[in-house]
């Protein structure tokens, strides 16, 4: 077979997706790659939108692929190979905000208090160049920063898989596990929240916010592939 041949019938495997789960369960380091490579994105993203940060996105997204590539030979194709990727994903980010809750509830606390304590200061007199101002200065870029992670756990993910990742309503719908009608109400609660929120500029930019491409998305790429067995 000449090598035009063999780089067609790849390339048609790649767009199968039991052909394509059936190399990566073989073992098929180059189809395991681009399955990676091909989902980084919407999987960042759909994991950040449950867990607002950026390390945990990224920790969680490489335990689901892991978890997808141990039971790869199991997938029956009854739905897209990415929506069930996806789907393993947010049972993985959803237990570990579940398993974080307390901790995060602390933190939340914790902030606050430190905000209303840097108040206190300013109000006695602290110079512009204190380590006061330096801290709240910080406090408010995260705030700023996390303008979006404000909408409610439920609002946010369908916002992220639908407006920002494009997908169809009846692809979130599934991944989330919830009735069409339910991700309807969702969706327009959470548009309505950021049109509240953000100026019409704003809004329009979201598609262009939590980039993961490039040097991030090799980085993730190379330590899943190197935690695959074989």
């Amino acid at each position: 077979m000449s090598r035009i041949q063999t780089r067609a019938r790849t390339t048609a495997d790649y767009n199968d997706d039991l052909a394509l789960a059936r190399r990566c369960a073989a073992g098929d380091r180059a189809a395991a790659e681009h399955l990676i490579t091909s989902n980084n994105r919407r999987m960042f993203r759909t994991a950040w939108s449950i867990l607002k940060n950026r390390a945990e996105a990224e920790e969680a997204v490489q335990a689901a692929y892991l978890l997808a590539f141990a039971s790869m030979d199991r997938f029956e194709g009854r739905s897209a190979l990415s929506t069930w990727l996806t789907r393993i994903l947010v049972n993985e980010a959803l237990g570990r905000r579940r398993a974080s809750e307390q901790r995060r509830v602390h933190l939340e606390r914790e902030g606050v208090a430190m905000i209303d304590a840097c108040r206190e200061r300013f109000m006695r007199g602290s110079q512009p160049d204190s380590p006061e101002v330096a801290i709240a200065r910080e406090q408010v870029r995260k705030l700023l920063e996390e303008a979006v992670a404000d909408l409610p756990d439920h609002f946010r993910t369908v916002f992220v898989l639908r407006d920002v990742e494009g997908l169809s309503g009846a692809e979130t719908a599934e991944i989330l596990d919830i009735p069409v009608a339910t991700m309807k109400t969702r969706l327009l609660r959470a548009r309505r929240d950021l049109r509240a929120r953000l100026a019409p500029e704003l809004a329009t930019a979201l598609t262009g916010t939590f980039p993961f491409a490039g040097v991030q998305c090799a980085a993730l790429t190379e330590r899943v592939l190197a935690a695959l067995p074989g």
